[in-house]
């Protein structure tokens, strides 16, 4: 079987990735995670949220994760700013999950109340 060589990209990534710390590397592929789901379009987009359960013990990541489902009918790179700095404000400078993901909650539902009614 060949192996495919790994393009400058995929070199200066892997770089990158490995000079990170384990919660810094948690976040990049939450990132890369959510840049996916962003591409990924959905065949019919409802037009009223999936009602998810909030999980008693739940990450930030699958907190976002859970939300992106939850919300698919919003564009995801207008959450992008408010999201990643939640998220670097709970893995970077120590912030509670449940303060970040309660933050987070409020920052879908106020995005899918301006989706709703546009000023």
């Amino acid at each position: 079987m060949m192996r495919k060589t790994a393009s400058a990209d995929e070199r200066q990534l892997l770089k990158l990735f490995q000079a990170l710390n384990p919660p810094e590397r948690e976040m990049l592929l939450a990132f890369a995670g959510f840049l996916i789901q962003r591409m990924t379009p959905e065949q019919t987009v409802p037009e009223e949220p999936e009602s998810l359960p909030r999980p008693t013990t739940e990450t930030v990541i699958a907190a976002i994760k859970r939300l992106s489902r939850t919300y698919p009918m919003l564009d995801h790179s207008r959450l992008l700013n408010e999201t990643s700095t939640l998220m670097s404000a709970h893995v970077l400078q120590g912030r509670d999950a449940t303060q970040v993901i309660d933050e987070l909650e409020a920052v879908f539902a106020r995005h899918y109340q301006d989706y709703r009614h546009p000023s």
